[in-house]
Order: C-alpha cells, then sequence, then structure tokens
C-alpha cells in the first residue's frame, strides 16, 4: 500500500504523538508499505524551547516532508496551515497516488486530511490522540464544527480506550460505534527492565511533558512527606520546567529530586532502566505511550483514575491509582511503594507481563493496516463544506495548546 500519513508532532519534538508515529512507521516500513509522512513542527524558537522544534529528522524507508506551522506561530491563524497541508498532500498524491490518508490529530491535521481525502477521492483514517479528544472544540465554533465534521466523516476512527471514546461521545456527541479501538503500544525490544539496586534509595521517575496538566507539580507537592529512602528524577521539557524547579527548591526537596530536561528517544530505554518507579499523576491521556514504557521497563507504576489511565492500569493489581490532583493521597501511594519491596515487585511483575502480552506494536501495528486494507478502494465522504466561519478563539491567544 501507498501511505500518506499527517502528523501532528514529530521529532524532534517528544511528545506521545511523535512516539506513535515513529513506531507506526517502522511497522508500515517493515511490512513493506510505500510511506510518506508530512509533519507539522514549530519554527519558532520559543515554542522550540518549550516543547521541542525543528525540521522532522529523517526515517529510513519514509518520505518524510517538513511544514512548519507558519500561521499557528503567527498568532493561531491555524486555518492558514491547513490549506498548507492540504497542497502538500495533493502535490505528493499527484506524484503518485495513495491508497490511504491517516491523519493523527483531529484537528488542525484531522480536517485538513479529511478535505484532501474528498478532493482526491482517496479514504482517510484519523487517530484521536488527546487534547484534540479531550478540549480542542471547546475553545470556539470554527474548532467545534471541524472537530465535528472529521468525527462524523472520516472513514475510520482510532481512539485508544473506551474511556477517552466515552470522553469525546460526552463532549461533543459522537456516537460510540464510530470509534475503533486500537490501543497504545511500546516497543518491547527497545523498552526492557533493568536490574533493581537493592542496596541504594528507591529511584522515582517522571518522565515526559513538564506540564501541570500531568500532574509535574502535584507530584512535587506530594513529594516532602513520601517515607522511606528514594530519589526522584524528573526528565522532560515543557511549559512548566521552571515552575517546577522553583517549586522543588521551595519545598526544600535539595538533591533529592533531579532535573534532567530534554531527553533523546533513543537514550530514554537507558533512563527507565536506571528507575524502579514511574510517577505519572497525569489529569487525562488519550493513551499514555510513558505509562506502557514504564511497564515494559518493570516499573511499579502509581497514576490515577484519569481518562487514557483507567483503561490499562487497574488498581492493586498492576499499579496504584489515585485520584487527579489528590495530593496526600500520592504521598501515602508513594510511602508504600517506597517501603513496601513486595509490593513494588508485584505489581512490577504483573506489569511486565500485561504489557508483553497486550501492547506490543507488532500486534497493533497488524490491526492498523488491517483498517487500512478495509478502507482501500472506498471513496471518502463528498460534499463536506470545507469553510467555517472564524470564530474569536482563545487558542489564538495560546495556540501552543493545540
Amino acid at each position: 500500500m501507498r501511505i500518506c500519513f499527517v502528523s501532528r508532532r514529530f521529532f524532534p519534538a517528544i511528545s506521545g504523538m511523535s512516539i506513535y508515529a515513529i513506531n507506526l512507521l517502522r511497522q508500515l516500513v517493515a511490512a513493506g508499505d510505500d510511506v510518506t509522512m508530512v509533519s507539522q513542527y514549530y519554527g519558532d524558537p520559543a515554542r522550540a524551547s518549550v516543547y521541542g522544534g525543528g525540521p522532522p529528522p529523517a526515517v529510513p524507508g519514509v518520505r518524510v516532508i517538513g511544514m512548519e506551522a507558519l500561521g499557528e506561530q503567527a498568532g493561531g491563524d491555524f486555518e492558514r496551515d491547513v490549506d498548507a497541508l492540504i497542497e502538500a498532500i495533493s502535490t505528493e498524491h499527484a506524484r503518485a497516488p495513495f491508497d490511504v490518508l491517516h491523519a493523527q490529530y483531529g484537528y488542525p491535521t484531522g480536517w485538513a486530511t479529511l478535505l484532501a481525502a474528498e478532493r482526491l477521492g482517496v479514504p482517510c483514517v484519523v487517530s484521536i490522540q488527546g487534547g484534540d479528544g479531550h478540549w480542542v472544540g471547546s475553545c470556539c465554533a470554527t474548532h467545534r464544527i471541524a472537530m465535528e465534521r472529521v468525527l462524523d466523516h472520516a472513514g475510520a476512527l482510532l481512539i485508544g480506550g473506551n474511556s477517552f471514546a466515552g470522553e469525546v461521545h460526552d463532549r461533543l456527541g459522537t456516537p460510540l460505534d464510530r470509534f475503533t479501538i486500537v490501543p497504545g503500544a511500546v516497543d518491547t525490544d527497545r523498552f526492557t527492565p533493568g536490574e533493581p539496586d537493592p542496596t541504594g534509595p528507591v529511584r522515582l521517575f517522571y518522565h515526559g511533558r513538564v506540564d501541570r496538566r500531568k500532574g509535574v507539580l502535584d507530584m512535587l507537592h506530594a513529594l516532602p512527606g513520601v517515607a522511606g529512602d528514594w530519589r526522584c528524577t524528573v526528565s522532560g521539557i515543557g511549559p512548566d520546567y521552571e515552575p517546577a524547579r522553583a517549586l522543588s527548591a521551595e519545598l526544600g526537596l535539595g538533591d533529592r529530586v533531579t532535573f534532567t530536561g530534554y531527553a533523546e528517544y533513543d537514550a530514554v530505554p537507558a533512563l527507565y532502566r536506571a528507575h524502579d518507579v514511574f510517577v505519572s499523576p497525569t489529569y487525562a491521556e488519550g493513551f499514555s505511550n510513558t505509562i506502557l514504557e514504564a511497564m515494559a521497563c518493570r516499573h511499579a507504576v502509581l497514576s490515577c483514575r484519569s481518562v487514557g489511565v483507567v483503561d490499562c492500569i487497574r488498581d492493586g493489581e498492576n499499579g496504584l491509582l489515585v485520584e487527579a490532583g489528590d495530593i496526600p493521597a500520592q504521598t501515602a501511594a508513594l510511602s508504600r511503594l517506597v517501603t513496601d519491596a513486595t509490593l513494588r515487585q508485584q505489581l512490577s511483575y504483573a506489569a511486565l507481563e500485561e504489557c508483553r502480552r497486550v501492547y506490543s506494536w507488532d500486534a497493533v501495528g497488524k490491526q492498523i493496516r488491517q483498517i487500512y486494507q478495509d478502507l482501500r478502494g472506498t471513496r471518502p465522504a463528498q460534499g463536506i463544506d470545507p469553510h467555517i466561519a472564524i470564530a474569536p478563539c482563545r487558542f489564538r491567544a495560546e495556540p501552543h495548546l493545540l
């Protein structure tokens, strides 16, 4: 098959979307598909310093086309970027026709890809992966209408779990039977267990976007009361990196908490292997790649009863769950994990076994390719109005939230 994958974020930006994209691209290339990726990126130095940015790197076996989000960076003009994406997809299709278009994120990439699919007469798959399901469309009528049209007309809608599908249904009215559940996945050959250090402190690990919506500030507030001998590493960059460092100093955490900043993806497995407990006190996920990576590395996981988490972590079975934002509960749960080696071992081994059995990219890649095969040769919905009245949007002030 000839496939165009349209990515909202890709490396050097570190995000769950980047990780999803690189693993899916590797699966498609290994299966013999002809793959083109069109990827948005930030060129603006200020945004790049917070989220990672710059043109996407080469991917073996993939034709990679970088599209700087010029409209988004110029005051949040997403519609300008939608037009540019449509033209790029159409130009590549004219060079060698695609069988399937697959967009990552509902808006702006999913909307652009749906309009390109209608123009070109090829089927369109859209993965709903995070903020697009959680809040995009709550900001203004323009983005809500675009999201609703994507959810109504894409040939297939992929989503990570039932809890996330339920949230999108409740917020935007999408019938649940429109979604195909495709769980998150992890490369279990790259992410493997390390050796525990029975003589040293228990090593806590936060890895991902350093963002209060991911609960990193809650975790720092919880740490001063955690019992036992522990150290914590915060890995990643994000909008709350400096506030997190300041909070750690204010709380007197000293050298018990280390901030390591941006991590190249190829270096991340070694970071996991150097730790014992993964802490993800997140408020919502599409499907957490970092939790799956931690499970594959035989970590005991502490997370929250949040959308996108409850589909893979069950309290007391393969991890511990608390309510998002409940700092005393986080302190108590972390104290249990630090002081009870038997509990840590039981949870970590259960997580590892389940991850290897359920969340391998081999299985998920085959599922996605079968969806492509089922759609191949079908035509997308016709008559979708590409024109949406532009309404005031708070994302024009904070466009990085999309």
